[in-house]
């Protein structure tokens, strides 16, 4: 893989870690395959596909088990010249998560407002796999990016995911709020990690969650310490 497409794929998932909703596109049931947008959390799980938490009664899950084929997008939003902004649709198809328990602890850390709905017996993951993605970075930066660049094998920083957060929350309270202060502008009281991976981290502050990225893949807990005190020093 060349650097630039490699570049382009990192880049692609840590805008999608960025955000937290977007526009999900499914092909109409009700109408003979139209296509049909909805606002809808997700949240990128370690290998980059997006998890979903939708109803039964919801319409575009009646489309995805009419039709699996979907796609997702979303953008940046700090500038009014939209077009001038980063984003990046990802097309995939949609398929049920059998591993609820277990994918609902980590979603519900990013989620806590979904618990109600997560507690509902009609509410179910759906896991959107990528075929392909379309980045755009910028005026000039315009990508199509694929399933197997965009992707991501297992490491081993996955099962070491609670450890690291853990150790942070018991022990590091004070350099989360340095990095929110130096790297978002953000002074925060209330600090918590809620959820690491090979991209970077992210930080729930006073109520509002802050994305920070590594400059390179973290693999495992090591480089993760590594990283981290890496940003400490630069965070003053």
């Amino acid at each position: 893989m060349s650097n630039a497409a490699r570049e382009s794929a990192r880049e692609s998932r840590q805008l999608l870690r960025a955000h937290r909703y977007g526009a999900l596109c499914t092909l109409s049931k009700k109408f003979d395959g139209h296509p049909f947008a909805s606002i809808t959390p997700y949240l990128v799980d370690h290998d980059g596909s997006l998890l979903i938490l939708i109803s039964t009664l919801a319409e575009h899950t009646k489309n995805i088990l009419h039709d699996a084929r979907v796609s997702l997008i979303t953008h940046n939003q700090d500038d009014p010249h939209i077009q001038a902004q980063g984003r990046v649709t990802l097309t995939g198809s949609a398929h049920a998560v059998a591993e609820r328990e277990q994918t609902g602890t980590r979603y519900l850390r990013y989620f806590p407002e979904a618990q109600t709905y997560f507690a509902m017996a009609d509410f179910s993951f759906y896991r959107i796999v990528p075929q392909a993605l379309r980045y755009i970075g910028g005026f000039g930066k315009i990508h199509w990016v694929s399933a197997e660049k965009y992707l991501l094998p297992p490491c081993p920083l996955i099962a070491q995911e609670d450890e690291v957060l853990a150790h942070m929350n018991a022990d590091h309270q004070d350099t989360l709020r340095r990095y929110c202060q130096h790297m978002h502008r953000v002074s925060a009281v209330d600090v918590q990690m809620i959820g690491i991976d090979c991209d970077g981290f992210d930080v729930r502050a006073d109520g509002r969650v802050l994305r920070f990225d590594f400059t390179e893949a973290v693999l495992d807990a090591q480089q993760a310490r590594k990283a981290l005190m890496e940003m400490t020093q630069q965070a003053g």
